[in-house]
């Protein structure tokens, strides 16, 4: 590992089954476990030649944790600069200089750099929520853009998400149950067929609240699999094997 600076609020945590390790802050932005269960869900081809862009790559958690599976290349597109460069020096410090490249870019412009139609696959941890006048957003600006659609809405990412994937190219995003309709809807009009969907819930008798979704581009309707359930804690507040090798490896 290569020996990076750190600034006063940041920190270096590790995702031990991967072996990454990724500079987060409080104050500005760490990953969660929404992340590391999109990366898991996420089938990449290990083909050099793949071509693989992370839309709202915050500190480039997805993009790091997907990294060990394929030889192809992943490209990093983050709004905010602070976020683009804990990305990039999370790159640096993994020795993924070679297959990672940050883009600190609006997504809405992203395909003036990367080329329509030239993407494998899209991976994404979106902003879940809406940007309504009523909302309650953090006063903390990063965290907002990172929790709210202000920058970009959910048919914004899906519209340049169709732009960048080649015909039959894969998407995944982790999202909130209740903007399934929402999601939906976008999907159907920027082309995206949704083929897998997987739930994950707190606990076994909790309702979900996160939902890792697979879509395809020009994809054939009705082919939606649901595949088993993600339950994250046991009923003693440990976390659940499947989850725990997540974490820490077996």
């Amino acid at each position: 590992m290569a020996t990076i600076a750190l600034r006063a609020d940041e920190r270096i945590d590790q995702l031990y089954s991967k072996n990454i390790q990724i500079i987060q802050s409080p104050t500005v932005f760490s990953f969660s476990l929404d992340a590391v269960l999109l990366g898991a869900f996420a089938t990449v081809s290990r083909a050099a030649k793949t071509q693989i862009v992370d839309l709202c790559a915050g500190n480039g958690a997805v993009g790091l944790f997907v990294s060990g599976t394929t030889n192809g290349h992943i490209t990093e597109v983050e709004l905010q600069p602070r976020l683009a460069d804990m990305a990039t020096r999370s790159i640096q410090l993994n020795d993924l200089t070679d297959q990672m490249t940050v883009l600190n870019q609006d997504l809405l412009t992203v395909t003036d750099q990367l080329k329509k139609d030239s993407i494998d696959v899209v991976l994404c941890n979106p902003p879940y929520f809406k940007d309504q006048p009523e909302s309650q957003k953090n006063p903390n600006p990063h965290l907002a853009i990172a929790r709210h659609e202000i920058t970009a809405d959910l048919d914004h990412i899906l519209g340049v998400t169709s732009d960048l994937l080649k015909m039959n190219g894969k998407a995944y995003f982790v999202h909130r149950p209740e903007r399934l309709d929402d999601l939906f809807a976008a999907m159907q009009q920027h082309r995206l067929a949704p083929k897998r969907l997987r739930f994950v819930h707190p606990k076994a008798d909790r309702e979900a609240n996160m939902v890792l979704i697979e879509m395809i581009k020009d994809g054939k309707p009705n082919g939606v699999r649901i595949m088993p359930p993600i339950v994250v804690y046991a009923a003693d507040g440990t976390y659940q094997e499947e989850v725990r090798q997540l974490l820490y490896g077996k």
